[in-house]
């Protein structure tokens, strides 16, 4: 049974190069500390409807935007409930799309996986042929856009072109560790449900979770006997149309912390984020190719974590640990055990640049003696 542990308040700063939390700029931090408010005051329907509709403008979609106080993991689930009667397919190639089938089977769902070994990218032939093969009709196909356990950026532009020629099917896309720092067009690959959590690309504190919903997804809910309660599409659009605020109360300081980061990113804009993450990225997998490997399929490696193959052996645990006392640094072991020493990953999103990277793959040289 675990024992209690008391949290002091005395723990040395790190900055985090993990595949998220991630670093926040100290003023967006210091928003989370104004005066509390009423959640149905205007001030809540003057905060909201900044960050819904700033999220709209930074992410150029004109499907409707749903920011609820949750992790991207109540999305799993409502998308779920709201748009699966039955049948569901979900292509499986690393732990979180994985875990996004077993969410589906907990729900009762009829869950089709197209499995694909871990470090293998999605195919969008695969998804035609399936579905071109396969006597079920599927409701959704819900596809990760970053296995950030494997650094795998799966081709969710090709498989949303697919699934445009399948209307009846609805394609819902897990952008938790990807969206803000990989630029994706939403609307002209026909994506009816694309989700994220705010602490990972966004660069903000833990606490929201982003959905952007297209009409037919909506429309999809209402004919529905059953659908989510608390991450409803008609119930939080519906309010938001009426009210301008959500249905349940909000962490207000954590969307306070949101509006003020996303007018930095409305500044940098999409592109250009998406731009910075590139260079990030391309840095990294030069540094892990010159003194280890990479684990993902080639050109498939994901723009926000690198996930690095360990061909040197060395002691994953000990050198993570070493970086974090020496230098403050902190970056992960592979996700689970089955990549825990064989793996490590590089969290390069947020507000990283190159030079941020370079500091960190220094430390990791110094300590491993590379």
């Amino acid at each position: 049974m675990t024992e209690k542990r008391e949290y002091t308040g005395d723990y040395p700063d790190k900055t985090l190069y993990i595949p998220g939390p991630t670093e926040v700029r100290e003023d967006v931090i210091e928003e989370m500390a104004q005066p509390m408010f009423g959640h149905r005051m205007d001030r809540m329907t003057d905060l909201y409807t900044t960050i819904v509709e700033d999220t709209k403008e930074f992410l150029g979609t004109e499907n409707d935007v749903v920011v609820l106080t949750a992790s991207g993991t109540e999305f799993w689930e409502a998308s779920t409930l709201n748009l699966v009667d039955e049948n569901i397919l979900v292509p499986t190639c690393g732990s979180f799309s994985e875990r996004h089938a077993n969410v589906a089977e907990r729900l009762g769902k009829d869950v089709d996986r197209l499995e694909y070994d871990w470090g293998d990218a999605v195919k969008p032939e695969d998804i035609r042929r399936h579905l071109e093969q396969s006597e079920k009709h599927y409701d959704v196909v819900a596809c990760v856009m970053n296995e950030s356990s494997t650094g795998v950026r799966n081709p969710i532009e090709e498989v949303g072109d697919v699934l445009q020629d399948y209307p009846d099917t609805y394609f819902v896309v897990d952008a938790v560790s990807a969206l803000g720092g990989d630029y994706v067009d939403i609307d002209a690959h026909g994506i009816d449900v694309i989700f994220a959590s705010t602490q990972k690309a966004f660069a903000m504190p833990p606490g929201l979770a982003v959905c952007a919903v297209s009409e037919e997804a909506y429309e999809r809910e209402l004919e529905k006997d059953e659908a989510s309660w608390y991450g409803g599409f008609q119930r939080s659009l519906d309010y938001y149309d009426r009210k301008g605020q959500t249905h349940s109360t909000p962490a207000i300081p954590v969307m306070l912390a949101y509006r003020k980061q996303m007018k930095y990113m409305l500044e940098e804009g999409h592109a250009g984020r998406d731009a910075r993450h590139r260079e990030m990225a391309e840095y990294t997998r030069e540094w892990a190719r010159e003194h280890f490997d990479m684990f993902p399929e080639a050109g498939y490696e994901s723009q926000t974590v690198s996930c690095i193959e360990n061909t040197q052996g060395i002691d994953v645990a000990a050198t993570i640990e070493e970086v974090s006392e020496e230098y403050d640094f902190v970056f992960s072991n592979g996700y689970g055990s089955q990549l825990g020493e064989e793996t490590f990953r590089i969290g390069h999103m947020g507000e990283h640049d190159v030079e941020s990277i370079r500091a960190l793959t220094d430390a990791i040289e110094d300590v491993a003696d590379l």
